[in-house]
C-alpha cells in the first residue's frame, strides 16, 4: 500500500456509483463503513447536481464489527426498497467492507425482493474506477436486456448510444452533439445508456439495429456482449476532432446503410480553417505532452498532431486496461507511452520532455503550474471548473471548435505576462516607475528590482551535469514563454553534444545559430 496525495481513479465502487447516478429507477446499496460516504461530494460538488446519488450506505461503525454486520446490510436493503421503490437494485461492498466478506449478493437474494437485484463483484484491491463502471454497466446489460427477438421492420434504422455516465468529462455535452449527428443522418436513437436510462430502457437495447460506443472504457465490454447475444454490430470510433468526427459519421452511415455526404458536406468546424491560416504558423511544431484516460488522450494526441500541427513529445494514460491502445498510438508518434497512475512519475516525464503545452487532467494542471508550462484539461479526473454550465462538448464538429480554443488559447494568451517579465528590469518600466498615464513624480525606484522568476525545470539524468550561467538564465528569460522550453531544450542538447560543462550567453546564441540553419 502506498500513501498518496492525489489519485487518478477511485476504487471500483465509485465507478458503480457513476452508473447508478447516471440512470433513473436504479438504486445502489453499498455495504460501507461510516466515512466511506464521501463519494456523494464528487457529484454534488463537482457536477453541481441538484440531488444526491441514489445510493444507500450501511454506514456501520467500529462498535458494530463485534456484532452482525450482515444483518445491518439486510436491513439497509429492505429500507432502501421500501423508501425508493426502484425498478432494479445493485448491491456491493466498498473496499473497506470487502474485508468483512459478508456476501452482499447472497444476503440480498435472501430478502426475495420483487425487483431484479444485480450483485456486483468489484475487487477493490485489484481494479479501479473505470473498470468498476464498465463492469457495472456490463452486469446491468446482461441482467436486464430482454431475450433476443426478431426486430420489427422499420423505415428508419436505429441505434443505441452507449457509454456516457455521471461524472464523465463533458459526457452530457458530447451526447447532445452526437445525437444531432445521428439525427441528421436519418437514424433514430433507440436507447441512450447509462446516462438518463432506466432499467426498463435496458430491456429494449436489443431492438436497435446497431450500437455506438462513445466511451470504450465504459461501454466496450457491454457492446461486445450485445453483439454476441443480439447480433448487433457496433462502432467505437470516437468522434473527437474533425478527422475523427468525419470517420465516425462514415462508420455510422455504413452500419445504417445511409449516405453520409449531407452531414459531411455541412461541416462547419472552424478548426481546419484556422490550421490553414497564417495566424497558426507560429504554433506549428509546438511540443505538447498529453495524459489522461485512454479515449481522450489518444484523441487529443491525434488532433494536436494532425489538425493543429503540434509535435507530440509525450503521451500516456493512467488506464492500464487500455495500455495496449495507448502504446500503439505513442508508437505512431515515435515516442514511448507513459503508463502510470503515479502522478510523480507523470511529473518526471513531463519535466524530461520539456513541452510547451500540457493537455491532461486536473493533476497535470497543478504539475504544469509548478513547471511554468501552459496547460488545458482534456480528461477526467477534473474539478468543478471543468464542468461548465455552458455547452462545451469535446465530440462532433462543434467539439472540434471547443478543442481549437482549448489547445490554442493557453499558447496565445498570457503574452502580456511574458512582456511584463521581459521588461521588468528595464529602467523605464520597472516596478518603481509610476504609470505614465498618471503623470506626476515617479515612485522611488527600489534599490534592487527582483528578476523575473525562471520557468521551473526539473533536471533529467542526462542533463544533470549541464549548468547554466546566471547571465545565460537571464538572457533565456527574454525568449517568449511559448518557445522558451524549446530554446532551453535545444541549447542543452547543443551543449551536451559538445561536452560543454557550462552554458553561457555565447553558448545560447551559438545554439540558436546552429538550429536556425
Amino acid at each position: 500500500m502506498q500513501l498518496t496525495l492525489w489519485t487518478y481513479e477511485g476504487p471500483p465502487h465509485i465507478g458503480a456509483m457513476r452508473i447508478a447516478t447516471a440512470m433513473r429507477g436504479l438504486h445502489y446499496v453499498l455495504h460501507a463503513p461510516q466515512g466511506d460516504t464521501y463519494a456523494d461530494l464528487l457529484f454534488t460538488m463537482i457536477e453541481r447536481r441538484d440531488a444526491r446519488p441514489p445510493v444507500t450506505y450501511t454506514t456501520f461503525q467500529a462498535r458494530d464489527l463485534g456484532a452482525d454486520t450482515a444483518e445491518i446490510f439486510k436491513e439497509a436493503v429492505g429500507l432502501a426498497y421500501a423508501r425508493f421503490r426502484p425498478q432494479a437494485m445493485i448491491v456491493g461492498a466498498s473496499c473497506t467492507a470487502e474485508l468483512l466478506q459478508d456476501d452482499p449478493a447472497g444476503l440480498a437474494r435472501a430478502l426475495d425482493l420483487p425487483i431484479p437485484v444485480i450483485p456486483l463483484d468489484l475487487p477493490a484491491y485489484q481494479k479501479k474506477e473505470n473498470w468498476g463502471a464498465a463492469e457495472t454497466f456490463y452486469r446491468l446489460v446482461r441482467a436486464l436486456s430482454a431475450p433476443p427477438a426478431p426486430r420489427a421492420a422499420r423505415a428508419r434504422r436505429s441505434c443505441n448510444l452507449l457509454g456516457p455516465t455521471a461524472l464523465g468529462f463533458r459526457h452530457r455535452d458530447d451526447l447532445r452533439e452526437v445525437r444531432d449527428l445521428i439525427a441528421r443522418l436519418g437514424i433514430d436513437v433507440n436507447v441512450v445508456a447509462p446516462l438518463g436510462a432506466t432499467p426498463a430502457d435496458l430491456a429494449r437495447l436489443g431492438e436497435a439495429d446497431f450500437n455506438v460506443v462513445l466511451y470504450p472504457e465504459v461501454a466496450r465490454s457491454a457492446a461486445v456482449w450485445l453483439q454476441k447475444a443480439h447480433g448487433q454490430p457496433f462502432t467505437d470510433v470516437v468522434p473527437i476532432g474533425v478527422g475523427a468526427t468525419r470517420a465516425f459519421v462514415k462508420a455510422v452511415a455504413d452500419l445504417a446503410g445511409v449516405d453520409p455526404a449531407p452531414v459531411l458536406d455541412a461541416d462547419e468546424s472552424r478548426l481546419p480553417w484556422y490550421s490553414r491560416s497564417v495566424d497558426s504558423t507560429y504554433l506549428t511544431g509546438k511540443r505538447v505532452f498529453v495524459f489522461g484516460d485512454a479515449t481522450h488522450a489518444i484523441a487529443a494526441a491525434r488532433v494536436a498532431r494532425a489538425e493543429l500541427g503540434f509535435s507530440v513529445v509525450g503521451l500516456g494514460t493512467y488506464a492500464r486496461d487500455f495500455a495496449r491502445e495507448v502504446r500503439a498510438e505513442a508508437q505512431a508518434h515515435g515516442i514511448e507511452a507513459v503508463i502510470s497512475d503515479d502522478y510523480l512519475e507523470v511529473e518526471a516525464a513531463i519535466a524530461a520532455a520539456q513541452p510547451e503545452l500540457v493537455l491532461g487532467t486536473q493533476m497535470e494542471r497543478h504539475i504544469a503550474k509548478r513547471l511554468g508550462i501552459p496547460c488545458a484539461v482534456i480528461s477526467a479526473p477534473m474539478h468543478v471548473q471543468d464542468v461548465p454550465a455552458r455547452h462545451a462538448p469535446q465530440m462532433g464538429f462543434e467539439g472540434a471548435n471547443v478543442l481549437f480554443d482549448t489547445f490554442v488559447h493557453p499558447l496565445m494568451m498570457g503574452l502580456e505576462e511574458h512582456l511584463l517579465a521581459m521588461f521588468r528590469d528595464d529602467p523605464e518600466f520597472h516596478d518603481g516607475v509610476a504609470p505614465s498615464h498618471l503623470g506626476g513624480r515617479p515612485r522611488a525606484a527600489p534599490e534592487t528590482v527582483a528578476a523575473a522568476p525562471a520557468a521551473a525545470s526539473v533536471a533529467t539524468p542526462s542533463a544533470a551535469a549541464i549548468a547554466w550561467a546566471a547571465e545565460a538564465e537571464r538572457e533565456l528569460r527574454k525568449v517568449p514563454f511559448f518557445v522558451r522550453g524549446k530554446a532551453r531544450h535545444n541549447t542543452e542538447r547543443f551543449a551536451r553534444e559538445r561536452a560543454l560543462p557550462l552554458i553561457t550567453v555565447e553558448t545560447l546564441y551559438d545554439a540558436k545559430a546552429h538550429f536556425s540553419r
